[in-house]
C-alpha cells in the first residue's frame, strides 16, 4: 500500500461515510430479522415455511451479486450504494406491508427486493471501503465490517424496544428504513469523487492520457469483461476463504442461541447472551485486529484467525453440559476467528482497482452462497446430534480455507514476471 494519507480532510470524511453505510446495513438486515418471530407468528408460518421465506431472500442476493460487478462499473459506487439501498428499504417495506395484510405472497416479493438491494448495496460498499483502505495506506476494511456489527446491535436493540411497546412490523420497518435511506443519502455525498478514483486508477495502471478518456473507453470493455473473473483462479480461491470465513460467522447467527440454550439446558435469556458475547468478540477483532494486520500481513493473520475459529468451535462444542463458563470461553475464541476473513477477501479482490468490481461480485457470491447451503445442512445434522454438536461441522470449511490462504496475498512485481513472491510480502510497505 502507499504511504498513509490520514490527514487529508476528505479522506478522513470519506472513510467516516462508508463506515455508516455499513452500519445502516446492519442496521436494515437487523431490523427485519429482529422481528422474524412477529413475522411468523402473524402469517401463522412453520418452521419449514419459515426456513423457505429466508431461502427466497438469500436467492434474492445471490441473483444480484454476479451482475453487481458490471452495475458499478456502469453507476459507479456513490450511484449503486443510493439506488440499491432505496431497493433494500423498499423490499423491507414491501414485505412489512405483506406481514399487516397477512398476504405470504407479497411478503415473499418484499423479500426478493430486499435481498437483490442487499446483495448489490454489500458489494458496492465493499468496493469504495476499498479504494478508501488503499488511499489511507493502512487497513482499515474490518473497522468498516465492524460498522456493519455495530448497525446489527444497534437495529437489533430498537427492534427490542418497538416489539415491547407492541410496535407493529407493520409501522417499525418502513420508519426505520425511511430513517436508514436518510441516512445513506447524506452519507454517499462523502464518497471519493468517481473521477478522482478514475485518476488514480488509471494512475496505477500506467495510464498517462488522463482519467476521462480513459474512463470513457475502458468502462464498457470492463463491464464486458465483469464475468470474466470467475475464470480466475486467484479469486475463486479468495471466494474459498471468504466462504468459510461467512459460514463460520453465519452458522454462529442462526445458531448459536439455540445451541445453548438446548444444549445446556438454559433459558432464552442466557441463549441471547451467549450470542451477544459472540457479536461483541468479533466487532472487537475488527477494530483491534487491524494492527495485526499492518504489521504481520494478511496470511499470518488469518492463519491465526483459522486457529482461533477451530479452537473456540472444538470448546464450544465439546465443553461438558454443566460446564457453560467453559463454552462462553469458546464463544469468545469462536468470534475473534470469524471476524476478518470476510473484510480482509474483499481487499484482496480488490488489490488490482481496474478489475475490482467483477473480483467483488465474484468473491461476494462466493461468500453469500454460505447463507444459501448453511441453514438447511446444519439443521439437517442438528436434527441428527443436535444444536451445539452439529456446529462442530464449521470446522470442515475452516480448513478448507486454511489451505488456501496464500491466495489473499497481494500480487506483487515477482508475481508479474512469473516468479515466487516472498513470503512475507503481503505486510503493507510503501510503494506496495
Amino acid at each position: 500500500m502507499t504511504a498513509r494519507r490520514t490527514d487529508d480532510p476528505r479522506l478522513r470524511a470519506a472513510s467516516a461515510a462508508v463506515f455508516v453505510v455499513f452500519a445502516l446495513n446492519g442496521f436494515n438486515f437487523s431490523s427485519w430479522a429482529s422481528r422474524l418471530p412477529a413475522v411468523r407468528d402473524a402469517l401463522g408460518l412453520s418452521p419449514e415455511q419459515m426456513g423457505a421465506l429466508l431461502l427466497v431472500g438469500a436467492i434474492g442476493s445471490l441473483i444480484a451479486l454476479p451482475l453487481s460487478g458490471m452495475v458499478v462499473t456502469r453507476l459507479g459506487a456513490r450511484r449503486t450504494v443510493l439506488t440499491f439501498a432505496l431497493v433494500n428499504a423498499v423490499g423491507l417495506a414491501l414485505a412489512a406491508v405483506g406481514v399487516t395484510g397477512g398476504v405470504v405472497l407479497v411478503v415473499a416479493s418484499g423479500a426478493v427486493v430486499f435481498g437483490v438491494g442487499t446483495g448489490t448495496w454489500d458489494a458496492s460498499m465493499n468496493l469504495e471501503g476499498a479504494a478508501v483502505e488503499q488511499k489511507l495506506g493502512h487497513t482499515v476494511m474490518p473497522r468498516y465490517h465492524a460498522g456493519f456489527s455495530i448497525g446489527t446491535a444497534v437495529g437489533a436493540g430498537l427492534a427490542a424496544v418497538a416489539a415491547g411497546l407492541g410496535v407493529p412490523v407493520g409501522v417499525h420497518i418502513p420508519v426505520a428504513v425511511l430513517a436508514s435511506s436518510i441516512g445513506v443519502a447524506l452519507a454517499v455525498r462523502r464518497f471519493l469523487p468517481e473521477r478522482e478514483v478514475g485518476a488514480a486508477d488509471s494512475a496505477r495502471q500506467g495510464d498517462t492520457t488522463g482519467a476521462d478518456p480513459a474512463t470513457a473507453v475502458e468502462a464498457p470493455s470492463r463491464a464486458r469483461r465483469a464475468f470474466g473473473s470467475w475464470l480466475e483462479p486467484r479469486t475463486l480461491l479468495i471466494g474459498l476463504v471468504v466462504l468459510a470465513a461467512a459460514l463460520t460467522e453465519g452458522s454462529a447467527n442462526d445458531w448459536v442461541a439455540l445451541a445453548v440454550v438446548d444444549g445446556f439446558g438454559t433459558t432464552d435469556a442466557i441463549g441471547a447472551m451467549a450470542f451477544g458475547v459472540f457479536v461483541t468478540a468479533m466487532t472487537a477483532m475488527r477494530f483491534f485486529g487491524t494492527p495485526l494486520l499492518d504489521r504481520y500481513g494478511r496470511v499470518a493473520t488469518l492463519r491465526l484467525c483459522a486457529l482461533l475459529s477451530l479452537v473456540g468451535l472444538g470448546i464450544f462444542t465439546l465443553a461438558p453440559t454443566g460446564m457453560l463458563w467453559l463454552a462462553l470461553i469458546g464463544i469468545v475464541l469462536w468470534g475473534m476467528g470469524a471476524a476478518l476473513g470476510f473484510p480482509v477477501g474483499m481487499s484482496a479482490a480488490s488489490d488490482d482497482p481496474a478489475h475490482a468490481a467483477g473480483r467483488v461480485s465474484v468473491v461476494a457470491t462466493i461468500g453469500y452462497s454460505a447463507f444459501l447451503a448453511g441453514p438447511p445442512v446444519l439443521g439437517l445434522l442438528a436434527g441428527l446430534v443436535g444444536y451445539r454438536h452439529a456446529l462442530l461441522a464449521i470446522a470442515v470449511p475452516v480448513l478448507v480455507g486454511l489451505f488456501v490462504l496464500h491466495a489473499v496475498r497481494p500480487p506483487t512485481a515477482q508475481d508479474a514476471t512469473g516468479s515466487s513472491p516472498d513470503a512475507g510480502s503481503d505486510r503493507p510497505a510503501s510503494g506496495n
